[in-house]
């Protein structure tokens, strides 16, 4: 059976048949963690998420997996060290979604870096997250940085440094390790809502009640150990479950323009100081720039942020002054993402200051909950939560596990061998792709794209092509919408458009244009109702109009 919810009722009826090890709540990136590393150390493993997978925190971030140079200014030392050493970690596991990204952080007289600073606080950086050599810092003069990128503001330019980040798809990368753990025997499934938390006799949790969002039928999922990853909802849950005590959740909004390289031509990623000393990203990517992010308390529902008018002047204000000749304004915005960040509550400090470490909590009933964290740290919060998990099963009666197996074990797509050799292997995979009737660049953005698991998406448009050919679909879009179908879950053209290709995001006249057969092809593939169809078609219209239009300017009835 793929992993599919063409096959919805199978995976519905396995989760509700048998008692699990552990059930996950929460299908971001840390609930994608934790369900890889349980499920590959022999862990029977159960997850549901209410929305799509990723459709939270883990699809509206920068999109890079970095390790949090701001953090030294405030002397954030070990989580510094420990998420700048796993990106290199999630960097060779997934090479086909992550790669490294050279980023420029410009000096300019009475901004927030000096040149002594900066070089020393990236030589730190360096040590602390184990910098290969060939990534390390280089500090340039102020020709030397604007030859990197000419946009630059020149009043004031006094050099730069020169440093490696990661550059990753957040979205897509929360589906590898999903789907790694679905390799690995785990039963996850998207549109299942937690209604209520089940308990035994000794008030210890033992499962859920769960709704399904798409059939509207009830089900149970047993199991020994429960942990809530859901982001933005775990103090909703913790509060389902009274333990809602101690410290708690205090939800921050960042929001990133994307805007066509004919506008905005940036050549090199940056990463520069604002007026109110805060730090934002501008960086290329598939022949657009998107800058970000803001960062603001939040108390609206999480489910749906939006950018504000107010967000956009403040990213508009901060473009025009680093880069003054690109003369931007609100007609040049071609979309937008907002994202609410889930941080753990220290009052009186700004957004921008809280800390982004994690926090785990146990509860009387043995509801594990964990919040904060960061998208680079994801895979040590799973090896965290399931050596905790390892232990009290173990004290249980159940059989000994293994030890963590992630920092070494490829996600899903990722069984290339390695970094070094992930661009020999997309040159030599293309070819199959060329022969399935891509184009050459077209076969190497699959190869890129799906990695170890592009054969598939190539054999998908050999063998159906003639229902590419009737849906006047492009072969390429046809197979990554055919694959997602069969092998990534999407439920709603929504999943697809933004979630799996990031077009909404990246591409979005690609949406306004294929739009009707992506629609038409998924309503033969899951028999929809004409009721059914309408409302997915007006939730993908939805998704359009807040990609462009601040919440504050949209007309609602």
């Amino acid at each position: 059976m793929t992993w599919s919810n063409v096959h919805r009722d199978e995976i519905r009826r396995s989760l509700s048949g048998q008692k699990y090890d552990v059930l996950i709540i929460g299908g971001g990136i840390t609930g994608a963690g934790i369900a890889l590393d349980a499920a590959s150390r022999g862990m029977s493993v159960a997850l549901v998420d209410m929305q799509d997978f990723a459709a939270g925190t883990s699809s509206r971030s920068t999109k890079l997996v970095h390790g949090g140079l701001r953090y030294l200014k405030q002397l954030e030392i070990k989580m510094v060290a420990e998420v700048g050493k796993e990106r290199a970690i999630v960097y060779e596991n997934g090479p086909h979604v992550t790669s490294p990204e050279w980023m420029l952080l410009p000096m300019h007289t009475g901004g927030t870096f000096g040149r002594f600073s900066t070089s020393i606080g990236l030589r730190v950086y360096d040590f602390l997250a184990g910098v290969k050599k060939g990534e390390r810092r280089v500090m340039l003069s102020s020709q030397e940085t604007l030859h990197k990128e000419p946009l630059l503001k020149k009043q004031g330019l006094k050099g730069g440094g020169y440093y490696v980040e990661y550059r990753t798809d957040d979205a897509r990368l929360t589906i590898e390790v999903m789907k790694a753990a679905v390799e690995h025997g785990a039963f996850a499934l998207n549109y299942a809502k937690v209604e209520s938390l089940i308990y035994d006799g000794n008030g210890q949790v033992t499962g859920a009640s769960i709704s399904d969002q798409l059939l509207g039928e009830p089900f149970e999922v047993k199991a020994t150990k429960v942990v809530n990853a859901t982001g933005p909802w775990v103090d909703e849950i913790r509060a389902s479950d009274s333990s809602k005590q101690g410290k708690t959740l205090k939800l921050t909004k960042g929001v990133h323009l994307v805007i066509d390289q004919a506008k905005f031509p940036l050549k090199q990623a940056v990463y520069f100081d604002t007026h109110d000393k805060r730090m934002v990203f501008a960086i290329p990517r598939d022949g657009k720039t998107y800058v970000g992010t803001t960062d603001t308390f939040y108390n609206t529902d999480p489910i749906h942020p939006q950018m504000t008018a107010s967000d956009r002047s403040y990213i508009i204000n901060a473009i025009n002054d680093m880069f003054p000749s690109v003369k931007m304004c609100e007609k040049d915005v071609e979309s937008s993402w907002a994202g609410v960040r889930p941080l753990i509550l220290e009052e009186g400090k700004d957004p921008s200051e809280i800390s982004r470490k994690d926090e785990i909590w146990e509860s009387a009933s043995g509801l594990i909950s964990i919040a904060g964290g960061k998208l680079t740290g994801y895979r040590k919060m799973g090896e965290t939560i399931v050596d905790m998990l390892s232990d009290k099963l173990t004290s249980a009666g159940h059989h000994p596990l293994q030890p963590c197996l992630t920092k070494h074990l490829p996600i899903s797509g990722g069984e290339v061998g390695g970094s070094l050799a992930f661009e020999a292997f997309v040159q030599k995979t293309a070819d199959a792709g060329i022969h399935a009737g891509l184009s050459h660049m077209d076969a190497l953005r699959i190869a890129r794209t799906y990695g170890t698991n592009a054969p598939q998406v190539f054999n998908l448009i050999h063998l159906q092509s003639s229902d590419a050919d009737r849906m006047g679909l492009p072969r390429m879009l046809f197979g990554q919408l055919a694959y997602a179908l069969e092998a990534e879950m999407i439920a709603t053209p929504v999943d697809f458009f933004t979630r799996r290709i990031g077009a909404t995001l990246f591409n979005i006249q690609l949406v306004h244009q294929w739009k009707g057969p992506v629609i038409e092809y998924m309503s033969d593939r899951f028999n929809w109702s004409q009721p059914v169809r309408d409302k997915h078609s007006a939730e993908l219209e939805q998704a359009l109009l807040d990609a462009v239009t601040p919440a504050d300017e949209i007309c609602k009835p």
